[in-house]
């Protein structure tokens, strides 16, 4: 079985395909970018509303199904490491496990409008604020970059070779930072070390990863105790990134 049908499941349900368009707000003006063609059941969908569609696909096998038109372009490769052509908008059934290193090349890339699908459990943790279970490093590394919203949970049965869990359909807006940090690569090795270990205190968590960071165990010192004290997850962003400059 090729690699493809473990992982990317392809969307047949036409009640969500119609949805999937209308969340896209589309125009003649866009050209929009598409990750994971498959047989192209989307793709078809969205050159009839947009000026361009780039629709990348990694299987040689699968591509040739995408249904051809003038305002469609045929990328076959890997959306990981092809060139973006120029796009405002992406309109994606994203293969499941690339999900977070495409999510992060998108938003590095920009663009105004996103409609992502993803499995529901990681859209959770995409959205999820301080306090909640699915709060972590990825809600955090998003969110500074865009507001994201589901827009709808997608049952498995809507895919042919169903998926075992649901997905749910994801707004990205990208955006300017809704706070500042001093070092934003500082920033993310940070939250990386303060949610790998999701059950210790995050003043234990630094520690374990001061080497990773940069710091001396006695950089500890310059931090709020009664906040270090605490589990990562029920710190806020803001909060973060106030310790994380306070590192530096």
């Amino acid at each position: 079985m090729k690699w493809y049908k473990k992982d990317q499941h392809f969307l047949i349900d036409e009640q969500v395909l119609e949805r999937i368009i209308e969340y896209g707000k589309l125009t003649k003006a866009d050209t929009v970018l598409e990750i994971g063609a498959g047989y192209g059941n989307l793709t078809a969908k969205l050159a009839k509303k947009a000026g361009k569609v780039i629709a990348i696909e990694v299987d040689p096998e699968l591509a040739p199904s995408i249904k051809k038109a003038e305002n469609v372009e045929v990328i076959i490769g890997d959306a990981l490491k092809e060139e973006f052509p120029h796009y405002n908008k992406v309109i994606s059934n994203l293969p499941y496990s690339i999900s977070s290193p495409v999510t992060f090349r998108l938003l590095q890339h920009g663009f105004e409008l996103g409609i992502l699908m993803y499995q529901h459990e990681f859209a959770k943790r995409l959205v999820a604020s301080a306090g909640s279970k699915d709060y972590g490093r990825l809600s955090i590394a998003v969110q500074y970059h865009a507001q994201v919203e589901i827009l709808e949970v997608v049952s498995r049965h809507a895919f042919s070779t169903p998926p075992k869990v649901d997905s749910a359909i994801v707004r990205v807006v990208p955006r300017p930072p809704p706070y500042e940090v001093r070092d934003v690569d500082f920033f993310m090795k940070f939250i990386l070390a303060a949610f790998s270990q999701r059950r210790k205190k995050l003043k234990n968590a630094i520690l374990n990863n001061a080497a990773m960071l940069g710091i001396k165990e006695s950089a500890l010192e310059k931090l709020p105790q009664d906040i270090i004290e605490q589990r990562a997850e029920t710190i806020s962003p803001e909060e973060l990134a106030k310790l994380s400059d306070l590192l530096i």
